[in-house]
């Protein structure tokens, strides 16, 4: 498969075959992914915890969802998540931060995200990042300080659910060359 069809087959899971457990394999090259990917200054702000024991990994859905608002209801299905916590950046990543006045380690979280993601996809799982989820009781949960950010949590799985036709702005709208429109 190339790159293209990769992408477009890559969507955001929601329903889980709940019978079907990720081989750790799989997990680990989806780690190894999310490792390789650059970050500013090389500086590699994150630390990804893998949740796949059983009732931790059900704590850690309820965490990710809010029954009142019917946010993420789905996050038990899966059998894995895959949190990403913010660390420091390095010395340049931070000093370049601080005169661009961009947070580059959430740049990086985000391309290690996508890297998640997409190679789930390769292995043939699906994948839904969140970033609504009770930090909180995260960081109870998995015994991280309360200095450091939660800022996502990737659920991954076997899909439970077919392929569902991309909605996207047209090219036109959302490219230009050379000029801004």
């Amino acid at each position: 498969m190339d790159f293209l069809e990769l992408v477009n087959k890559r969507q955001s899971t929601r329903a889980y075959d709940k019978d079907k457990a990720v081989e750790p394999e799989k997990v680990a090259r989806i780690i190894e992914a999310a490792r390789l990917s650059p970050s500013a200054c090389n500086a590699q702000p994150w630390h990804f915890i893998v949740v796949d024991d059983p009732d931790l990994k059900n704590k850690v859905a309820d965490a990710a969802s809010a029954k009142l608002l019917g946010m993420n209801h789905f996050t038990k299905q899966a059998p894995v998540h895959i949190l990403i916590v913010e660390e420091k950046v390095n010395f340049t990543s931070g000093i370049g931060g601080m005169i661009k006045d961009k947070h580059f380690a959430h740049v990086d979280i985000g391309i290690a995200a996508a890297h998640i993601c997409l190679a789930a996809e390769a292995e043939g799982l699906g994948s839904c990042m969140l970033g609504w989820f009770n930090e909180s009781k995260m960081r109870k949960l998995l015994d991280i300080p309360e200095s450091k950010r939660v800022i996502l949590d990737i659920v991954i799985g076997y899909p439970a659910q077919g392929l569902r036709p991309k909605k996207r702005k047209a090219t036109e709208e959302v490219v230009s060359y050379n000029k801004y429109k």
